[in-house]
């Protein structure tokens, strides 16, 4: 087989390039999950798609591609799913933090939460890393890890499954990065997902780094009806920046609804933060805030209130 066809569509330059419908999207992004092409071709659609960039129909294609061959996470009830993909660089990395906060509250009001994720970038912390390192501390007591045995995640759980469990042509693709440098369709394809078995309903938190993907993951939530919260990234990770309160936008039925606006004006005060960024700092951190001896930061706070809304107002 070969997608040597979509290439020629997609591949001719910012000015010349065309996207593919759906149907073909679905079809091109089977044939690089299953490995049925080269690797000269996978690059060549890498960096196609790099410069022409993703439309929502091609989006939704990919979607539609990647839900025929993921090994779906099982679950008793709603879930709530955060792809972790960027991990910490300069501020400690607190997506585990916001996953914990709403597993809290999942357990009072009948949702889990479950994180899935791989590091494109060895030079950054990772949420795993941070995970691994709050096993057996306080508050990590409905923490798993969801190997191939596919274990059900339960009302009040916190589960975190590696992508290469999902879909081990999905972390290949992803791993292109480091071969040619440059992001592909898979690092949005990871931030729009939904890896839940379908028998629960499930809200995606997620995030965007640059203008164009707010575009795109807009057009795409809206396109295929997926009930999810956006907003800027966090040095790209999906949880609220917690010196400044970012604005939030929900999506449900295809439409969207911003929830919070956007902190404006000079910080008062700056939160306490530990200047150490590494796993185990981390992870001490969440056990001082879960514990109390610390406060929850504000912004995160406020995203943990607008997700329970969601999930309860859609009687998820």
């Amino acid at each position: 087989m070969s997608i040597a066809k979509y290439i020629k569509v997609i591949g001719r330059g910012k000015d010349g390039a065309r996207p593919v419908n759906r149907e073909e999207a679905a079809d091109l992004m089977g044939q690089v999950i299953d490995g049925k092409v080269s690797d000269l071709e996978v690059g060549g659609f890498c960096i196609a798609m790099r410069i022409k960039g993703e439309t929502e129909l091609e989006n939704a294609g990919f979607l539609d591609a990647l839900d025929q061959r993921l090994t779906k996470v099982k679950s008793t009830c709603p879930v709530v799913v955060i792809p972790t993909y960027n991990g910490a660089r300069k501020l400690p990395a607190l997506t585990p933090l916001l996953a914990v906060l709403l597993a809290r509250e999942g357990a009072k009001h009948g949702f889990a939460v479950l994180l899935h994720g791989t590091m494109s970038d060895d030079t950054r912390i990772s949420s795993l890393d941070i995970l691994q390192a709050f096993q057996g501390m306080k508050g990590s007591e409905d923490l798993m890890f969801i190997d191939q045995r596919n274990v059900p995640i339960n009302q009040g759980q916190m589960a975190f499954v590696a992508t290469e469990t999902l879909s081990l042509g999905l972390k290949k693709l992803l791993d292109v990065r480091r071969t040619i440098g440059l992001r592909n369709p898979a690092h949005s394809i990871v931030k729009l997902m939904n890896p839940v078995d379908a028998s629960q309903p499930a809200c995606v938190i997620t995030s965007y780094t640059h203008p164009e993907y707010l575009h795109s993951m807009t057009e795409t939530f809206k396109y295929m009806g997926t009930t999810a919260m956006l907003m800027r990234g966090t040095e790209g990770e999906p949880v609220a920046d917690a010196r400044r309160t970012p604005e939030m936008n929900v999506f449900k039925n295809g439409a969207t609804t911003c929830v919070q606006e956007a902190q404006g004006g000079s910080l008062a005060l700056l939160p306490d933060l530990p200047t150490d960024i590494s796993a185990t700092s981390t992870a001490r951190y969440m056990e001082a805030v879960l514990q109390g001896t610390k406060p929850v930061p504000e912004p995160i706070a406020t995203q943990v209130k607008h997700i329970v809304e969601l999930m309860l107002q859609n009687k998820m």
